[in-house]
């Protein structure tokens, strides 16, 4: 055993080796120095529990394989590019919508280039980062008035705060939704400042339960869109159109809350009802706010539009300074706004519009050509085969229904299905799919044509992994 010590090569002679090896994953210096330690470690106990034998085996040479492989699995970047072949459009947990080419290109810019964020070009003097969207917002939306704050949440926190710091929020129960991460409408009412004010039953609220409710201290009216989940049944709500004229009776603003608000409508695709924007709007209400980065497919931004009095009472609220976008933000909603002025342009250039509207006929030739790709790569090591199955939209916008598709199944010969599906989360990049009858699914509705074949080198290297 202490010969076997004496034959491990020093740390600085594996550090020079990797200075001099070019196939050596790129990784700063001190986090080398550390992977090298940690290797060299394994390496020891490895000797003590004698699973480490043969000195040949300590020869530096012999060492790079391993050695490359702990680099590049602890050595690059801890967020990474993830293949997403789940068919859920809007994957939270996956970073949710993907921007545009234009918009890319305008984060570039915004990130490569000095801009006029603040500067108004002309009168040379300082200017507001929202008047480069708050137009365009307007002009679709239909809205007096536009503010853009870091996303959703701090939307409706920044609005509760400005409008019922210290007042009572009136609010149906069967609207106190619960969002991703455990996030609850009524903690950020109550971090506000607002008092809320339950009214009506879960499943069932009138118009009389809000009117009841109303009192010196009430400061607005609410409505939540139940965007990710749906009550049905014996089921009464108070639409917009018929709070309203409530607010406007008794001198209180009506906000609306739509979680994932979209300007697209669904209903034309057989997809249902889906509130737009544009329609919250004309209804009448004094605040509409909504998510940037869900079904309208721009980036992580909680974008609040109504009447010019109100939104410029929010803008001046002290925690806009806390929860203003950056340049990075701005600039591709900018550039995602702009493709909306022409939805039908907007529906081939927004990715998650392409992907939520694309066709079953579609789907079905992209599966064919999928299922094709990964049998060429994988050959006796899997059997491939295509099969009906339903994508969805995700990010809490239409959770009753199936998007129809065409799933590409996986059966691999020399492992387990779960183990097909764990060792795929260590491949570069890494794939997720979904198990569905004993087959592993990539669904191709979210995967583009060119992420194909990095799909079928994962797969092929997934395969052996687990079946080593």
């Amino acid at each position: 055993m202490s010969q076997l010590f004496r034959h491990l090569p020093s740390t600085d002679r594996l550090l020079s080796a990797l200075e001099d090896d070019p196939l050596a994953p790129a990784v700063p210096r001190p986090l080398r120095k550390d992977l090298v330690t940690e290797y060299l470690d394994t390496l020891r106990a490895a000797i003590r529990d004698g699973l480490l034998t043969d000195p040949e085996e300590l020869e530096p040479e012999r060492l790079m394989a391993g050695l490359h492989a702990l680099l590049r699995r602890k050595g690059g970047p801890r967020f990474t590019r993830v293949l997403n072949a789940t068919g859920v459009v809007v994957h939270t947990n996956l970073g949710r919508s993907l921007l545009a080419p234009e918009a890319m290109e305008a984060v570039q810019q915004a990130c490569q280039h000095y801009s006029n964020l603040e500067f108004d070009l002309s009168t040379g003097k300082r200017g507001s980062r929202y008047s480069h969207v708050e137009d365009i917002l307007c002009r679709i939306t239909g809205a007096e008035a536009a503010l853009v704050v870091n996303n959703n949440a701090a939307a409706v926190l920044i609005v509760l705060d400005t409008l019922a710091s210290g007042r009572e929020a009136v609010v149906s129960r069967g609207e106190l939704i619960e969002i991703g991460g455990s996030f609850r409408i009524p903690d950020v009412m109550a971090r506000s400042g607002a008092r809320l004010v339950e009214v009506g039953t879960t499943n069932r609220t009138h118009l009389h339960d809000y009117e009841n409710a109303i009192t010196e201290e009430t400061g607005v009216l609410m409505k939540v869109h139940t965007s990710n989940f749906r009550v049905v049944g014996f089921t009464k709500e108070v639409t917009l159109s018929e709070l309203v004229p409530l607010g406007r009776a008794h001198n209180l603003p009506v906000i609306e809350d739509l979680g994932s608000g979209n300007f697209f409508d669904f209903a034309h695709l057989g997809m249902g009802e889906e509130t737009t924007v544009q329609r919250s709007v004309a209804s009448g209400a004094d605040v509409v706010s909504f998510s940037g980065d869900k079904v309208l497919g721009g980036p992580q931004a909680g974008i609040i539009v109504g009447r010019r009095e109100i939104i410029e009472k929010i803008k001046r609220n002290p925690l806009n300074r806390a929860l203003r976008i950056d340049k990075m933000t701005l600039a591709a909603l900018e550039a995602t706004m702009r493709l909306y002025l022409d939805i039908d342009e907007a529906r081939l250039r927004v990715p998650t519009l392409a992907m939520i509207t694309a066709s079953a006929q579609e789907l079905e030739a992209k599966a064919v050509q999928l299922a094709e790709t990964l049998r060429n790569r994988l050959g006796k090591a899997a059997e491939v085969d295509t099969c009906p199955g339903a994508s969805r939209v995700g990010g809490g916008a239409f959770p009753e229904r199936d998007l129809p598709t065409t799933l590409v199944r996986i059966r691999p010969m020399g492992c387990s299905v779960d183990a097909l599906k764990e060792a795929l989360l260590a491949t570069t990049p890494p794939l997720v799919g979904r198990i569905e009858d004993e087959h592993f699914a990539l669904d191709p509705r979210t995967l583009a044509h060119e992420e194909f074949e990095p799909a079928a080198e994962a797969l092929a290297q997934a395969i052996a992994q687990a079946g080593a």
